[in-house]
């Protein structure tokens, strides 16, 4: 299984294909997803620090500027498909806001 190692927090094993934003909420990081999962709200941003991940996908294109920001992705949209080290951006703790409703599979 693939490890997710995550900045400031430690690492854990995640079913491959699964989605970073839920493997980041099962395993104790609270991750803000204010739209739930569906790419519009840019509130599950992390910073990809190492690993195996996929390109931006159509959904990501529309609200992440590549040329600025490729080392930044959407968690909703990220499934994890081997190793990889990220640094969540916008958390419950460091926001003081609500995670929003969760994602779907």
């Amino acid at each position: 299984m693939p490890r997710v190692t995550v900045y400031g927090y430690g690492d854990f094993e995640v079913e491959e294909g699964k989605k970073l934003v839920l493997a980041l909420e099962d395993n104790g990081v609270h991750i803000l997803h204010r739209c739930g999962g569906k790419a519009k709200c840019t509130t599950c941003r992390v910073e990809v620090l190492d690993g195996e991940f996929s390109d931006l996908n159509e959904k990501e294109l529309k609200v992440i500027e590549p040329s600025i920001d490729d080392h930044l992705r959407l968690s909703c949209q990220l499934r994890v498909i081997g190793d990889i080290t990220v640094r969540p951006i916008k958390t419950i703790e460091n926001s003081g806001l609500e995670a929003g409703p969760r994602p779907e599979e």
